[in-house]
């Protein structure tokens, strides 16, 4: 990796030095300084073919690390993003058109259609970059020399146009939209080619003896969609949920239970509210000092793992188990527990290899760990008293991870108030060696706190924390009033009423949460979900549903036999609103591309409700089924009933990745 950036300074200094010989040649051939043939001007000119030799090299070399580095996958993700095949066109025009720049190629989607489908916004750069070296061009100039510098023939591009101040306008190919649209109805809708990788997400993570509560939401939701995200992308996903099954507390819980229950081990007690029963233990652990050190000696006797503090543990954690799996089975999620008592026996390993490694300073009797600059919070490895902290379990977890799940990239989806802790393990894990970023990949999904509707952090009328089984609860109230509003009650049956009712109640949780750019706040409203106008689950709920009846409706193979009417079919995308549609279709795989980077799914569903709203159009503009005066069919517009499937099927992948369930009847 020193030696990729070597290199990478190497070719900036040399394209620095072949433009400040490039402006020198051509101030001679002007009449300035030089004569045409004077000794000097020869020199340098063979400097600059020697400079550009080895630019060439080391482009090489780059090039080489580069696919060694996954670049290669980078390479074939991009053949059927638009955006990375424009991105890579328009680089090596500006390398062939200004040789000695290293300036991006900059890719936008238009805004406007007469302004082409994409453009190529980098003129403006590139005339900044030729003033600093004295050398004047226009925008538009620089933008003619890259289009003169782009290969004869695209086969996906229709035509390029300069316009304005230099922008250049991009025009998609419809024969190549047509085709790339049969692709998807033929092959499926299918994620960018990338190297498959051992992925660990580590979400939801509530504590064992408390109810999951509003807090637990954002993470839960988050962190399945990722996954879901991460699965279709071909990935090895390990869903693990860090749950808090270990500590002081168990100690408290096993105290109590021994007083309140002690025939426990014999007769299941009766706890199922574990949250009051976690409440009586914590008065008796603040306020009776023999009931306090008896807990600590519980503590240390289960941590020993003695038999009987063993069995009281498992039963604690089994009844919230249970509880949890109840809202996971709601929402659909599904997660490997792997609580911090999973680590204990590596928490002791991880403490003998920090010493041993001299990574371990004592401070105030206390063990801890600094990170690779020493800026901000020492980890606590080891407290005063001999006991492990969270700190520990990460960092424990974290070489667990990397080192016996043979983990390739490592994600955590947390609030973003704990972005320094996790800089602060990255660091440390780095520092000692566990962590190696030309092989491992981390990142802190973080995100805001979920707000009530006046602004305020989410909770109930006295104050407490919402309970997440009771949002639930009234998520399905609410999407009940809302379709008996409707009057779906009369035309579904009871049963596709009920999943109507999920469907909605579920969805419009997950969508409003996903929706808002994760790094934000957002308000909690179920007046504002529920709505079905806007960019709202509901309403894209409704659309899709329309959208898959439109086939079905047509009858013959179009509802019973759809392959043979794509197997048969010449797909022809004439009118204005036809092609509008299949253009923001083809723009599923950049999507795909980007979230990848960042892992923020508002990008997902900004792309549905656009998907949403130009299919409105086009329905709107373009009949699918000519009927007589007599309501019978008598045309079936065959490119246009396929478009609508491929819609459907590009909306069903992203509801898929969202967590959305779509139903028949809704």
């Amino acid at each position: 990796m020193a030696d990729f950036d070597n290199a990478t300074k190497s070719i900036s200094n040399i394209e620095k030095e072949i433009l400040q010989l490039k402006s020198e040649i051509s101030d001679t051939r002007q009449g300035i300084g030089l004569e045409v043939n004077h000794p000097e001007l020869k020199q340098l000119m063979e400097e600059n073919t020697r400079l550009r030799h080895r630019l060439r090299i080391l482009q090489t070399a780059m090039e080489k690390e580069t696919r060694l580095n996954g670049g290669e996958d980078n390479a074939v993700a991009a053949m059927n993003s638009i955006i990375g095949q424009l991105q890579e066109i328009f680089t090596k025009a500006i390398t062939k058109a200004y040789p000695g720049l290293t300036v991006p190629a900059v890719i936008t989607i238009s805004s406007a259609s007469k302004f082409g489908d994409y453009q190529c916004n980098s003129a403006m750069q590139i005339v900044q970059q030729l003033q600093q070296h004295s050398v004047k061009s226009s925008p538009r100039d620089v933008a003619l020399n890259l289009i003169a510098a782009l290969p004869g023939t695209i086969d996906f591009i229709d035509k390029i146009e300069v316009a304005g101040a230099g922008y250049v306008n991009v025009f998609l190919s419809k024969a190549y939209g047509e085709k790339r649209i049969m692709d998807i109805l033929k092959e499926g809708v299918a994620a960018p080619c990338q190297k498959s990788r051992r992925v660990i997400v580590d979400f939801s993570s509530p504590n064992v003896a408390k109810e999951m509560h509003v807090g637990h939401l954002r993470s839960t939701i988050i962190g399945d969609s990722i996954c879901r995200f991460l699965e279709f992308m071909g990935h090895d996903v390990l869903r693990i949920n860090h749950i808090g099954d270990w500590g002081t507390q168990f100690g408290m819980l096993i105290a109590h239970l021994q007083d309140r229950f002690p025939d426990f081990q014999s007769v299941s007690p009766p706890i199922s509210d574990l949250q009051g029963f976690y409440k009586e233990s914590k008065v008796r652990f603040d306020s009776d000092e023999a009931f306090k050190k008896r807990a600590y000696e519980c503590v240390v006797k289960l941590q020993s793992g003695e038999s009987n503090y063993l069995k009281a543990w498992n039963l604690i954690c089994d009844v919230s188990r249970k509880e949890f799996q109840i809202i996971y089975n709601r929402l659909d999620v599904k997660l490997i527990e792997r609580g911090e008592s999973f680590y204990q026996s590596r928490m002791e390993q991880i403490v003998i290899e920090l010493k041993k490694g001299g990574y371990l300073e004592e401070d105030d009797g206390r063990l801890i760990m600094w990170g690779e600059d020493r800026k901000g919070i020492p980890l606590t490895i080891v407290k005063s008293d001999g006991g492990f902290t969270y700190d520990t379990s990460d960092m424990a977890a974290i070489k667990q991870r990397l080192h016996e799940e043979n983990a390739e990239w490592l994600i955590y989806v947390t609030d973003a108030g704990q972005a320094t802790h996790f800089q602060t393990i990255f660091s440390c894990a780095r520092r000692s060696n566990i962590l190696d970023h030309s092989k491992h990949r981390v990142d802190h999904v973080g995100f805001g706190v979920v707000l009530g509707e006046d602004g305020k952090k989410f909770k109930t009328r006295s104050g407490d924390t919402v309970k997440l089984a009771k949002l639930l609860d009234e998520g399905l109230k609410r999407s009940m009033d809302k379709l008996i509003e409707k009057e779906r009650n009369l035309v579904l049956t009871p049963e596709e009423l009920q999943a109507a009712q999920e469907s909605v109640a579920y969805g419009c949780i997950k969508y409003a949460d996903l929706s808002h750019n994760r790094n934000n706040e957002y308000v909690f409203s179920f007046d504002k979900m529920l709505e079905d106008k806007g960019n709202t689950a509901v309403y894209l709920l409704y659309a899709y549903t329309r959208i898959r009846s439109i086939a079905r409706n047509c009858g013959g193979d179009y509802a019973n036999n759809i392959q043979k009417v794509i197997d048969s079919t010449v797909l022809q995308l004439k009118h204005e609103k036809e092609w509008k549609l299949a253009k923001v279709l083809l723009r599923f795989t950049d999507v795909m591309l980007l979230i990848t980077k960042n892992l923020s799914l508002h990008y997902l569903c900004e792309f549905v409700y656009e998907v949403c709203t130009t299919f409105s159009e086009f329905y709107d503009s373009c009949y699918c089924i000519k009927k007589n005066a007599k309501g019978e069919i008598v045309e079936v517009y065959a490119s246009r009933v396929l478009l609508c499937e491929a819609t459907s099927r590009v909306l069903g992948k992203c509801f898929e990745i969202l967590g959305l369930k779509p139903v028949h009847k809704i």
